[in-house]
């Protein structure tokens, strides 16, 4: 009594719609990305040579703020991109993992470039160091107003897509970043307390790493394909259990493949006088319990108790 993804043969033309993984994206979405990704990019080179030229830890550090963002950026474009794509025979839940793998990459390369920052920035401390705040303001403030730009035109074309919002809160984080480096560097201009560059590296840091940690916390998961967060397996096998017919759920499994979409495959063992067994009213209750709870795509076998003596539960 497997079920899998196909169209049963009891009149209702059962055809699983929630099974198909692709999904596609508004093309305006995709290109308002791939500007904002260009803009980000283009900050991010000029931060990191007037940083250099300058001697502000605090635009080097938002320079590398300004790195992972644009790597999030690309990596929510490249999702998109990989989207469309089609499922294959040999890649049946298509290629979504590859945003998966750049992103822990992203977490990993980010995350160890903000605890340098942080080691650079202690070991300043007590040495004096020549800033050129005209420079350093000058391209935080260009960078500031780059970012609220780019902040506009993810807003503008937001098309309920997930990405974009996670794009849109890696902009502001952009934007926070310049804020911190423009009060650093007007307190250096008009004070000399050049430790203000060293506390802004510090504070600009302190904003990635977390979120960094965080992101390669999430991507692990997925990759483990441990149960998402979001969702409870106590509480699906407990509804699952509450069908009418059903006497036992086994073998549940719960994961996600992008961090988005969820799956999920169990067995139900079925009364084996349950006529609606094999009029597909269980499957299908099953499956509208399951879409309910937020999981879209499931394979869930029906069996009587006596299959159980042929059964490998995991």
């Amino acid at each position: 009594m497997d079920t899998h993804d196909h169209e049963h043969e009891h009149g209702h033309g059962h055809s699983h719609a929630h099974g198909e993984l692709g999904h596609s994206h508004a093309p305006n979405s995709l290109r308002a990305l791939l500007f904002v990704i260009g803009l980000t990019a283009t900050i991010f080179f000029a931060e990191l040579i007037a940083g250099l030229v300058s001697g502000s830890l605090a635009l080097l550090a938002d320079a590398m703020h300004m790195l992972s963002d644009s790597t999030g950026l690309i990596i929510a474009a490249v999702a998109m991109l990989i989207g469309r794509r089609a499922a294959t025979a040999r890649a049946t839940y298509g290629f979504t993992r590859v945003e998966v793998l750049a992103a822990m990459s992203n977490a990993i390369v980010v995350g160890a470039l903000s605890v340098w920052i942080v080691v650079e920035a202690f070991m300043r401390l007590g040495s004096d160091v020549e800033i050129e705040t005209g420079l350093m303001l000058v391209v935080a403030v260009i960078g500031l107003v780059a970012n609220a730009i780019s902040a506009y035109i993810l807003v503008r074309n937001q098309d309920g897509n997930i990405n974009m919002r996670g794009a849109l809160l890696h902009v502001i984080s952009d934007m926070l970043g310049s804020v911190a480096v423009i009060i650093a560097g007007l307190v250096i201009r008009y004070t000399g307390w050049t430790v203000a560059d060293t506390v802004a590296s510090v504070v600009i840091a302190a904003i990635i790493i977390p979120r960094a940690v965080g992101l390669l916390r999430d991507a692990l998961n997925i990759l483990l394909e441990r149960v998402p967060p979001e969702v409870s397996p106590e509480v699906v096998e407990r509804v699952l259990r509450s069908i009418p017919g059903v006497r036992d759920v086994h073998d549940l499994h719960i994961w996600t493949i992008d961090g988005r979409r969820m799956l999920a495959t169990c067995h139900l063992v079925v009364n084996t006088d349950a006529a609606e067994a094999f009029s597909c009213g269980i499957l299908d209750r099953a499956e509208t319990e399951l879409t309910n709870l937020g999981i879209g795509h499931s394979t869930v076998q029906l069996e009587t108790g006596e299959h159980s003596g042929h059964e490998t539960v995991c």
